[in-house]
Protein backbone atom coordinates (compact mmCIF):
# COMPACT_ATOMS: atom_id res chain seq x y z
CA UNK A 1 0.00 0.00 0.00
CA UNK A 2 1.37 3.37 -1.00
CA UNK A 3 2.71 5.50 1.82
CA UNK A 4 2.51 8.65 -0.31
CA UNK A 5 -1.26 8.88 -0.36
CA UNK A 6 -4.16 6.45 -0.41
CA UNK A 7 -6.67 6.06 -3.25
CA UNK A 8 -10.26 5.32 -2.26
CA UNK A 9 -12.98 4.35 -4.75
CA UNK A 10 -16.53 4.70 -3.43
CA UNK A 11 -19.16 2.95 -5.54
CA UNK A 12 -22.53 4.55 -4.99
CA UNK A 13 -20.78 7.87 -4.41
CA UNK A 14 -24.03 9.79 -4.92
CA UNK A 15 -25.45 8.28 -1.72
CA UNK A 16 -26.75 10.62 0.96
CA UNK A 17 -24.29 8.91 3.36
CA UNK A 18 -21.21 10.12 1.45
CA UNK A 19 -20.71 13.31 3.56
CA UNK A 20 -20.23 11.10 6.63
CA UNK A 21 -17.57 9.10 4.77
CA UNK A 22 -15.75 12.30 3.75
CA UNK A 23 -15.95 13.59 7.34
CA UNK A 24 -14.47 10.29 8.55
CA UNK A 25 -11.47 10.57 6.23
CA UNK A 26 -10.93 14.24 7.08
CA UNK A 27 -10.82 13.63 10.84
CA UNK A 28 -8.40 10.68 10.46
CA UNK A 29 -6.11 12.37 7.94
CA UNK A 30 -3.11 12.52 10.30
CA UNK A 31 -2.84 8.74 10.40
CA UNK A 32 -4.72 7.91 7.20
CA UNK A 33 -3.23 10.09 4.42
CA UNK A 34 -5.97 9.84 1.79
CA UNK A 35 -4.87 11.54 -1.42
CA UNK A 36 -7.66 10.72 -3.90
CA UNK A 37 -11.31 9.85 -3.35
CA UNK A 38 -13.19 8.74 -6.45
CA UNK A 39 -16.96 8.99 -6.06
CA UNK A 40 -18.52 6.85 -8.77
CA UNK A 41 -22.17 6.39 -9.71
CA UNK A 42 -24.38 5.41 -12.63
CA UNK A 43 -26.07 7.70 -15.17
CA UNK A 44 -29.38 7.69 -13.20
CA UNK A 45 -27.49 8.83 -10.10
CA UNK A 46 -25.56 11.60 -11.86
CA UNK A 47 -27.53 14.51 -10.41
CA UNK A 48 -27.16 13.24 -6.83
CA UNK A 49 -23.46 12.48 -7.46
CA UNK A 50 -22.86 16.08 -8.54
CA UNK A 51 -24.74 17.53 -5.56
CA UNK A 52 -23.08 15.34 -2.93
CA UNK A 53 -19.72 15.52 -4.73
CA UNK A 54 -19.71 19.30 -4.63
CA UNK A 55 -20.51 19.21 -0.91
CA UNK A 56 -17.60 16.77 -0.46
CA UNK A 57 -15.30 19.21 -2.27
CA UNK A 58 -16.44 22.08 -0.01
CA UNK A 59 -15.84 19.92 3.08
CA UNK A 60 -12.29 19.12 1.94
CA UNK A 61 -11.62 22.76 1.03
CA UNK A 62 -12.80 23.86 4.46
CA UNK A 63 -10.45 21.32 6.09
CA UNK A 64 -7.47 22.73 4.18
CA UNK A 65 -6.24 19.18 3.49
CA UNK A 66 -4.59 17.96 0.32
CA UNK A 67 -7.33 15.52 -0.72
CA UNK A 68 -8.66 15.38 -4.29
CA UNK A 69 -12.32 14.54 -4.85
CA UNK A 70 -13.05 13.05 -8.29
CA UNK A 71 -16.62 12.57 -9.59
CA UNK A 72 -17.04 9.96 -12.30
CA UNK A 73 -19.48 7.58 -14.01
CA UNK A 74 -16.51 5.40 -15.05
CA UNK A 75 -16.25 2.62 -12.45
CA UNK A 76 -13.06 1.20 -13.94
CA UNK A 77 -11.27 4.57 -13.77
CA UNK A 78 -12.30 4.80 -10.11
CA UNK A 79 -11.13 1.27 -9.24
CA UNK A 80 -7.81 1.31 -11.13
CA UNK A 81 -4.93 1.15 -8.61
CA UNK A 82 -7.26 1.87 -5.67
CA UNK A 83 -6.08 0.82 -2.20
CA UNK A 84 -9.64 0.49 -0.87
CA UNK A 85 -12.96 0.13 -2.68
CA UNK A 86 -16.06 0.89 -0.61
CA UNK A 87 -19.51 -0.10 -1.84
CA UNK A 88 -22.73 1.66 -0.82
CA UNK A 89 -24.93 1.31 -3.91
CA UNK A 90 -28.62 0.52 -4.37
CA UNK A 91 -29.57 -1.33 -7.57
CA UNK A 92 -32.94 0.03 -8.76
CA UNK A 93 -32.68 3.05 -6.45
CA UNK A 94 -35.37 3.79 -3.84
CA UNK A 95 -38.24 2.74 -6.11
CA UNK A 96 -36.95 -0.83 -6.03
CA UNK A 97 -36.79 -0.68 -2.25
CA UNK A 98 -40.40 0.48 -2.10
CA UNK A 99 -41.54 -2.47 -4.22
CA UNK A 100 -39.46 -4.82 -2.01
CA UNK A 101 -41.50 -3.54 0.95
CA UNK A 102 -44.90 -3.64 -0.76
CA UNK A 103 -44.81 -7.07 -2.43
CA UNK A 104 -44.63 -9.09 0.84
CA UNK A 105 -47.24 -6.86 2.53
CA UNK A 106 -49.68 -7.87 -0.20
CA UNK A 107 -49.45 -11.44 1.21
CA UNK A 108 -49.59 -10.37 4.86
CA UNK A 109 -45.82 -10.84 5.27
CA UNK A 110 -43.38 -8.28 6.73
CA UNK A 111 -41.91 -6.14 3.95
CA UNK A 112 -38.49 -4.88 5.00
CA UNK A 113 -35.48 -3.69 3.05
CA UNK A 114 -32.99 -6.32 4.26
CA UNK A 115 -34.93 -8.88 6.33
CA UNK A 116 -37.15 -11.57 4.79
CA UNK A 117 -38.50 -11.36 1.22
CA UNK A 118 -37.52 -7.68 0.82
CA UNK A 119 -33.90 -8.48 1.62
CA UNK A 120 -34.09 -11.50 -0.69
CA UNK A 121 -35.21 -9.29 -3.61
CA UNK A 122 -32.46 -6.76 -2.88
CA UNK A 123 -29.85 -9.53 -2.76
CA UNK A 124 -30.96 -10.91 -6.15
CA UNK A 125 -30.42 -7.49 -7.74
CA UNK A 126 -27.20 -6.70 -5.89
CA UNK A 127 -25.11 -9.88 -6.02
CA UNK A 128 -24.51 -9.90 -9.80
CA UNK A 129 -23.28 -6.29 -9.54
CA UNK A 130 -20.91 -6.98 -6.61
CA UNK A 131 -19.43 -9.91 -8.55
CA UNK A 132 -18.87 -7.59 -11.55
CA UNK A 133 -17.17 -5.08 -9.26
CA UNK A 134 -14.96 -7.88 -7.90
CA UNK A 135 -13.95 -8.75 -11.50
CA UNK A 136 -12.89 -5.12 -11.99
CA UNK A 137 -10.94 -5.13 -8.72
CA UNK A 138 -9.14 -8.36 -9.63
CA UNK A 139 -8.09 -6.89 -12.98
CA UNK A 140 -7.41 -3.26 -12.10
CA UNK A 141 -6.49 -3.21 -8.38
CA UNK A 142 -5.60 -6.79 -7.35
CA UNK A 143 -4.24 -5.71 -3.95
CA UNK A 144 -7.23 -3.55 -3.01
CA UNK A 145 -9.52 -4.27 -0.07
CA UNK A 146 -13.25 -4.32 -0.74
CA UNK A 147 -15.16 -2.84 2.19
CA UNK A 148 -18.81 -3.65 1.53
CA UNK A 149 -21.65 -1.86 3.25
CA UNK A 150 -24.21 -2.43 0.52
CA UNK A 151 -27.18 -4.23 2.08
CA UNK A 152 -28.01 -6.98 2.79
CA UNK A 153 -24.38 -6.70 3.83
CA UNK A 154 -23.82 -10.23 5.16
CA UNK A 155 -25.37 -11.94 2.12
CA UNK A 156 -23.58 -9.66 -0.40
CA UNK A 157 -20.26 -10.18 1.42
CA UNK A 158 -20.82 -13.96 1.42
CA UNK A 159 -21.32 -13.93 -2.37
CA UNK A 160 -18.06 -11.98 -2.85
CA UNK A 161 -16.11 -14.35 -0.58
CA UNK A 162 -17.59 -17.55 -2.06
CA UNK A 163 -17.26 -16.64 -5.73
CA UNK A 164 -14.14 -14.41 -5.91
CA UNK A 165 -10.78 -14.14 -4.18
CA UNK A 166 -11.01 -10.38 -3.63
CA UNK A 167 -10.05 -9.42 -0.07
CA UNK A 168 -13.51 -8.53 1.27
CA UNK A 169 -14.85 -7.41 4.64
CA UNK A 170 -18.52 -6.59 5.21
CA UNK A 171 -19.66 -3.81 7.47
CA UNK A 172 -22.89 -2.76 9.15
CA UNK A 173 -23.88 0.02 11.52
CA UNK A 174 -26.03 -2.24 13.75
CA UNK A 175 -23.23 -3.35 16.16
CA UNK A 176 -21.98 0.21 16.66
CA UNK A 177 -25.62 1.27 17.10
CA UNK A 178 -26.02 -1.38 19.80
CA UNK A 179 -22.93 -0.08 21.63
CA UNK A 180 -24.47 3.40 21.46
CA UNK A 181 -27.85 2.02 22.65
CA UNK A 182 -26.30 0.14 25.59
CA UNK A 183 -24.43 3.31 26.60
CA UNK A 184 -27.72 5.27 26.53
CA UNK A 185 -29.55 2.65 28.62
CA UNK A 186 -26.73 2.58 31.18
CA UNK A 187 -26.34 6.37 30.98
CA UNK A 188 -22.59 6.31 30.26
CA UNK A 189 -20.40 7.44 27.37
CA UNK A 190 -20.11 5.09 24.41
CA UNK A 191 -16.33 4.63 24.66
CA UNK A 192 -16.74 2.85 28.03
CA UNK A 193 -18.91 0.06 26.54
CA UNK A 194 -17.65 -3.11 24.85
CA UNK A 195 -19.90 -5.89 23.56
CA UNK A 196 -19.16 -9.48 22.52
CA UNK A 197 -21.14 -10.07 19.32
CA UNK A 198 -22.17 -13.37 17.76
CA UNK A 199 -24.53 -14.05 14.87
CA UNK A 200 -25.28 -12.84 11.37
CA UNK A 201 -25.72 -9.44 9.79
CA UNK A 202 -29.05 -7.99 11.03
CA UNK A 203 -29.35 -11.04 13.28
CA UNK A 204 -26.55 -10.45 15.76
CA UNK A 205 -26.74 -10.88 19.52
CA UNK A 206 -24.71 -9.02 22.12
CA UNK A 207 -23.80 -12.06 24.20
CA UNK A 208 -21.90 -10.07 26.86
CA UNK A 209 -21.88 -6.34 27.61
CA UNK A 210 -18.96 -4.74 29.48
CA UNK A 211 -18.63 -1.34 31.16
CA UNK A 212 -15.00 -0.36 31.80
CA UNK A 213 -14.15 -4.06 31.44
CA UNK A 214 -16.73 -5.28 33.99
CA UNK A 215 -19.55 -7.59 32.86
CA UNK A 216 -22.81 -5.59 33.15
CA UNK A 217 -24.98 -7.85 30.96
CA UNK A 218 -27.44 -8.64 33.79
CA UNK A 219 -27.78 -4.99 34.73
CA UNK A 220 -28.55 -4.09 31.10
CA UNK A 221 -31.07 -6.95 30.76
CA UNK A 222 -32.86 -5.80 33.97
CA UNK A 223 -33.19 -2.28 32.55
CA UNK A 224 -34.46 -3.62 29.22
CA UNK A 225 -36.97 -5.84 31.07
CA UNK A 226 -38.18 -2.68 32.84
CA UNK A 227 -38.95 -1.05 29.50
CA UNK A 228 -35.66 0.63 28.57
CA UNK A 229 -35.05 0.03 24.91
CA UNK A 230 -32.91 0.91 21.91
CA UNK A 231 -33.62 0.83 18.20
CA UNK A 232 -32.68 2.56 14.95
CA UNK A 233 -34.37 5.29 12.93
CA UNK A 234 -35.76 2.72 10.47
CA UNK A 235 -37.19 0.24 13.03
CA UNK A 236 -40.03 0.91 15.48
CA UNK A 237 -38.93 0.87 19.09
CA UNK A 238 -41.47 -1.45 20.75
CA UNK A 239 -40.41 -2.31 24.33
CA UNK A 240 -39.38 -5.92 24.92
CA UNK A 241 -41.59 -8.21 26.97
CA UNK A 242 -39.88 -8.46 30.39
CA UNK A 243 -39.79 -12.23 30.89
CA UNK A 244 -38.75 -12.76 27.29
CA UNK A 245 -35.71 -10.48 27.54
CA UNK A 246 -34.71 -12.05 30.89
CA UNK A 247 -34.99 -15.53 29.39
CA UNK A 248 -32.88 -14.45 26.39
CA UNK A 249 -30.22 -13.12 28.76
CA UNK A 250 -28.41 -11.22 26.03
CA UNK A 251 -28.87 -8.06 24.01
CA UNK A 252 -30.96 -8.48 20.85
CA UNK A 253 -30.33 -6.26 17.84
CA UNK A 254 -33.10 -3.95 16.56
CA UNK A 255 -33.78 -6.30 13.62
CA UNK A 256 -34.67 -9.11 16.02
CA UNK A 257 -38.02 -7.36 16.44
CA UNK A 258 -39.02 -8.77 13.05
CA UNK A 259 -38.55 -12.29 14.43
CA UNK A 260 -39.42 -11.91 18.12
CA UNK A 261 -42.27 -9.37 17.70
CA UNK A 262 -43.50 -10.33 14.21
CA UNK A 263 -47.23 -9.73 14.80
CA UNK A 264 -46.75 -6.24 16.18
CA UNK A 265 -44.22 -5.30 13.49
CA UNK A 266 -46.49 -6.53 10.67
CA UNK A 267 -49.53 -4.65 12.03
CA UNK A 268 -47.47 -1.50 12.37
CA UNK A 269 -46.05 -1.82 8.85
CA UNK A 270 -49.50 -2.30 7.34
CA UNK A 271 -50.82 0.74 9.19
CA UNK A 272 -47.85 2.85 8.05
CA UNK A 273 -48.19 1.67 4.44
CA UNK A 274 -51.78 2.97 4.42
CA UNK A 275 -50.98 6.29 6.13
CA UNK A 276 -47.43 7.72 5.97
CA UNK A 277 -46.15 5.14 3.46
CA UNK A 278 -43.59 2.34 3.71
CA UNK A 279 -40.15 3.14 5.14
CA UNK A 280 -38.81 3.48 1.58
CA UNK A 281 -41.45 6.10 0.78
CA UNK A 282 -40.59 8.00 3.98
CA UNK A 283 -36.86 7.81 3.13
CA UNK A 284 -37.56 9.18 -0.36
CA UNK A 285 -38.86 12.37 1.28
CA UNK A 286 -36.01 12.53 3.80
CA UNK A 287 -33.55 12.19 0.88
CA UNK A 288 -35.30 14.93 -1.07
CA UNK A 289 -34.86 17.29 1.89
CA UNK A 290 -31.25 16.20 2.42
CA UNK A 291 -30.25 16.82 -1.18
CA UNK A 292 -31.90 20.25 -1.05
CA UNK A 293 -29.68 20.96 1.97
CA UNK A 294 -26.61 19.54 0.21
CA UNK A 295 -27.15 21.98 -2.69
CA UNK A 296 -26.54 24.97 -0.40
CA UNK A 297 -23.21 26.42 -1.50
CA UNK A 298 -22.61 27.73 2.02
CA UNK A 299 -22.83 24.22 3.51
CA UNK A 300 -19.39 22.70 4.09
CA UNK A 301 -20.04 20.19 6.90
CA UNK A 302 -22.10 17.02 7.29
CA UNK A 303 -25.55 18.33 8.31
CA UNK A 304 -27.14 16.94 11.52
CA UNK A 305 -30.29 16.03 9.53
CA UNK A 306 -28.38 13.08 8.03
CA UNK A 307 -28.97 11.24 11.33
CA UNK A 308 -32.64 10.83 10.27
CA UNK A 309 -31.61 8.49 7.46
CA UNK A 310 -31.23 5.45 9.78
CA UNK A 311 -27.68 4.56 8.78
CA UNK A 312 -25.80 6.75 11.23
CA UNK A 313 -22.26 5.56 12.13
CA UNK A 314 -22.01 3.49 8.90
CA UNK A 315 -19.38 5.52 7.18
CA UNK A 316 -17.52 6.32 10.37
CA UNK A 317 -17.20 2.59 11.04
CA UNK A 318 -15.85 2.17 7.48
CA UNK A 319 -13.17 4.85 7.90
CA UNK A 320 -12.19 3.35 11.24
CA UNK A 321 -11.88 -0.13 9.69
CA UNK A 322 -9.77 1.17 6.77
CA UNK A 323 -7.55 2.98 9.29
CA UNK A 324 -7.06 -0.26 11.27
CA UNK A 325 -6.00 -2.18 8.13
CA UNK A 326 -3.75 0.56 6.77
CA UNK A 327 -1.99 1.16 10.09
CA UNK A 328 -1.90 -2.51 11.17
CA UNK A 329 -3.67 -1.49 14.40
CA UNK A 330 -4.73 -4.91 15.73
CA UNK A 331 -7.95 -3.29 17.00
CA UNK A 332 -11.26 -5.04 17.64
CA UNK A 333 -13.95 -4.29 15.05
CA UNK A 334 -17.34 -5.98 14.58
CA UNK A 335 -17.48 -7.02 10.94
CA UNK A 336 -18.78 -9.63 8.49
CA UNK A 337 -16.19 -12.29 7.68
CA UNK A 338 -15.94 -15.94 6.69
CA UNK A 339 -16.85 -18.21 9.62
CA UNK A 340 -13.91 -20.65 9.30
CA UNK A 341 -14.84 -22.53 12.49
CA UNK A 342 -15.52 -19.44 14.63
CA UNK A 343 -19.14 -20.50 15.29
CA UNK A 344 -19.14 -24.30 15.38
CA UNK A 345 -22.89 -24.47 14.66
CA UNK A 346 -22.50 -23.03 11.13
CA UNK A 347 -20.61 -24.13 7.98
CA UNK A 348 -17.03 -22.86 7.58
CA UNK A 349 -17.58 -21.09 4.25
CA UNK A 350 -20.49 -18.84 5.29
CA UNK A 351 -20.29 -15.25 6.53
CA UNK A 352 -20.93 -14.34 10.16
CA UNK A 353 -20.93 -11.04 12.07
CA UNK A 354 -18.63 -10.98 15.07
CA UNK A 355 -15.72 -9.25 16.81
CA UNK A 356 -12.46 -9.49 14.88
CA UNK A 357 -8.90 -8.36 15.45
CA UNK A 358 -8.11 -6.15 12.44
CA UNK A 359 -4.57 -5.72 11.13
CA UNK A 360 -2.87 -5.22 7.76
CA UNK A 361 -3.82 -8.79 6.78
CA UNK A 362 -7.53 -8.25 7.41
CA UNK A 363 -10.08 -9.28 10.04
CA UNK A 364 -9.44 -12.30 12.27
CA UNK A 365 -12.49 -13.49 14.23
CA UNK A 366 -12.15 -14.26 17.93
CA UNK A 367 -13.27 -17.80 18.74
CA UNK A 368 -16.91 -18.35 19.80
CA UNK A 369 -17.46 -22.14 19.72
CA UNK A 370 -21.05 -23.33 20.09
CA UNK A 371 -23.80 -20.78 20.72
CA UNK A 372 -26.68 -21.40 23.19
CA UNK A 373 -29.58 -23.43 21.79
CA UNK A 374 -32.00 -20.52 22.37
CA UNK A 375 -30.31 -18.57 19.55
CA UNK A 376 -28.82 -21.47 17.59
CA UNK A 377 -31.98 -22.58 15.75
CA UNK A 378 -32.97 -19.13 14.48
CA UNK A 379 -29.39 -18.40 13.42
CA UNK A 380 -29.07 -21.70 11.53
CA UNK A 381 -32.35 -21.38 9.64
CA UNK A 382 -31.67 -17.75 8.63
CA UNK A 383 -28.17 -18.76 7.52
CA UNK A 384 -29.62 -21.59 5.40
CA UNK A 385 -31.97 -19.02 3.82
CA UNK A 386 -28.94 -16.78 3.12
CA UNK A 387 -26.95 -19.62 1.51
CA UNK A 388 -29.89 -20.46 -0.77
CA UNK A 389 -30.36 -16.77 -1.61
CA UNK A 390 -26.72 -16.46 -2.72
CA UNK A 391 -27.08 -19.59 -4.85
CA UNK A 392 -30.31 -18.33 -6.40
CA UNK A 393 -28.80 -14.90 -7.17
CA UNK A 394 -25.59 -16.25 -8.71
CA UNK A 395 -27.03 -19.15 -10.70
CA UNK A 396 -30.44 -17.65 -11.49
CA UNK A 397 -31.82 -20.72 -9.72
CA UNK A 398 -35.59 -20.42 -9.29
CA UNK A 399 -35.88 -23.52 -7.09
CA UNK A 400 -33.14 -22.33 -4.71
CA UNK A 401 -35.03 -19.02 -4.45
CA UNK A 402 -38.30 -20.81 -3.71
CA UNK A 403 -36.67 -22.87 -0.95
CA UNK A 404 -34.94 -19.77 0.47
CA UNK A 405 -38.25 -17.96 0.89
CA UNK A 406 -40.14 -21.06 2.07
CA UNK A 407 -37.76 -21.73 4.98
CA UNK A 408 -37.49 -18.07 6.03
CA UNK A 409 -39.16 -17.68 9.46
CA UNK A 410 -41.26 -14.71 8.29
CA UNK A 411 -42.88 -16.57 5.35
CA UNK A 412 -45.82 -18.76 6.45
CA UNK A 413 -46.07 -21.31 3.58
CA UNK A 414 -44.62 -22.57 0.30
CA UNK A 415 -47.67 -21.13 -1.52
CA UNK A 416 -47.00 -17.64 -0.17
CA UNK A 417 -43.28 -18.07 -0.91
CA UNK A 418 -44.04 -18.92 -4.55
CA UNK A 419 -46.40 -15.95 -4.98
CA UNK A 420 -43.85 -13.55 -3.52
CA UNK A 421 -41.01 -15.03 -5.61
CA UNK A 422 -43.02 -14.76 -8.84
CA UNK A 423 -43.96 -11.15 -8.05
CA UNK A 424 -40.33 -10.25 -7.27
CA UNK A 425 -39.08 -11.79 -10.52
CA UNK A 426 -41.80 -10.06 -12.54
CA UNK A 427 -41.30 -6.64 -10.91
CA UNK A 428 -37.48 -6.78 -11.17
CA UNK A 429 -37.25 -8.34 -14.63
CA UNK A 430 -34.85 -5.69 -15.99
CA UNK A 431 -32.34 -6.34 -13.17
CA UNK A 432 -32.63 -10.12 -12.89
CA UNK A 433 -31.29 -11.26 -16.24
CA UNK A 434 -29.68 -14.28 -14.52
CA UNK A 435 -33.16 -15.88 -14.37
CA UNK A 436 -33.99 -17.28 -17.79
Amino acid sequence: MSKNGIKIATIGGGSSYTPELIEGFIKRYDELPVKDIYLVDIEEGKEKLNIVGNLAKRMVEKSGLDINIHLTLDRQEAIKDADFVTTQFRVGLLDARISDEKIPLKYNVIGQETTGPGGFAKALRTIPVILDICEDIKRLAPNAWLINFTNPSGIVTEAALKYTDVKTIGLCNVPIGMVSGAADILNVSMDRIKIDFAGLNHLVWGTKVYLDGDDVTEQLIEKMADGKSMSMKNIKDFPWQGDFIKSLGMMPCPYHRYYYQSDQMLLDEKKDAETVGTRGEVVKNVEKDLFELYKDENLSVKPPQLAKRGGAHYSDAACSLINAIYNDKKEIHTVNVKNNGTILDLPDNVVIETNCVVDKNGAHPTNIGHVPSKIRGLMQVVKAYEELTVLSAVEGDYFAGLQALTIHPLVPSCEVAKNILDDILEKNREYLTQFK
